[in-house]
């Protein structure tokens, strides 16, 4: 092996690098200049006799080869952070945890319950994506994604944190108007709201009696954040399909109704997910040890 793949801040670089796209942003991450971030990568490139990154007018992006690089340089730069981390602070938990989560998880049930954690251990840094859409997690240089619903199909390892139950609302003024449904197949008569939660192949399955039904629904608003489809169902635009913890707070003061209780719909997994290249650390573990415990505490893991 060369000098240069010796070089842990050469391949710290090129970690940067392939996750920002960037080697202007890359360079000012790591304290140089464009030019010595260029030479540097270039000198790895000429080492290993393979290009690893792919420049265009717009981006920077891993080849095949640069992909699969970084998924294994990761792991061993993630865990040399913490062994230094461990010889210099002993077992304290320091450093940052970045965690990638849907809007509605975090701001109804994850963000809340965190300060007890934080307060157990001042020195970690929680940096939090919000976004319901799927984020390149090794990109983005993620250490855990908590994710409702289908796993993505990847190498990544996952822990499951709990099972939400599933639910179909509307607003008082809405049924006031439109009437009641009293089964799914008269779903089709009314006006559907579609959001992250609801466009899943269980989101609008019911079952009773041995009976399963999944009506054809064409909606009349549709959102791709799970905040905005309870916006629209609050403010009386339609039913929607959702899962407790996103409407909780609607339901228990009258802003929300629930509707076919009496129909069993699917509970919807809850996954801490560890992408693929990602060394589960110890912070990281402890963060998902406590998210555990705290969902625990309230009945919601099975």
């Amino acid at each position: 092996m060369g000098d240069r793949t010796r070089d842990f801040p050469t391949l710290r670089l090129f970690t940067r690098v392939a996750r920002l796209g960037s080697f202007s942003a890359a360079a000012k991450d790591c304290g140089m200049s464009q030019s010595q971030a260029s030479r540097m990568i270039a000198e790895l490139e000429a080492e290993l006799g393979q290009r690893l990154l792919l420049r265009t007018t717009r981006a920077v992006v891993p080849t095949e080869v640069g992909a699969a690089f970084l998924s294994r340089v990761d792991p061993i730069l993630l865990a040399l952070d913490e062994a230094e981390l461990s010889v210099r602070e002993g077992d304290e938990l320091r450093g940052v945890i970045r965690v990638s989560t849907s809007t509605a998880a975090a701001l109804r049930k994850i963000i809340p319950c965190l300060a007890p954690f934080l307060a157990q251990h001042p020195h970690l840094q929680l940096q939090m994506a919000l976004e319901d859409r799927r984020q390149d997690l090794v990109r983005d240089a993620v250490d855990v994604a908590i994710r409702f619903g289908r796993l993505p199909d990847s190498g990544g390892t996952a822990r499951q944190l709990a099972f939400v139950p599933r639910v179909i609302v509307a607003s008082p003024a809405y049924l006031a108007v439109a009437g009641t449904p009293t089964s799914p197949a008269e779903l089709p008569d009314h006006r559907i709201i579609s959001g992250p939660a609801s466009i899943v192949p269980n989101g609008w399955l019911f079952e009773k009696d041995g009976e399963t039904v999944q009506p054809d629904l064409e909606p009349v608003f549709s959102t791709n954040e799970t905040e905005g489809t309870i916006a629209a169902a609050t403010a009386g635009i339609g039913i929607c399909s959702t899962v407790l913890w996103a409407c909780s707070d609607e339901l228990a003061d009258g802003r929300l109704v629930r509707l076919l209780a009496d129909w069993k719909t699917r509970d919807a997994p809850v996954h801490a997910y560890f992408p693929a290249g990602r060394s589960t650390r110890t912070a990281v573990r402890a963060l998902v040890d406590y998210l555990v415990a705290h969902l625990a505490s309230e009945g919601t893991v099975r």
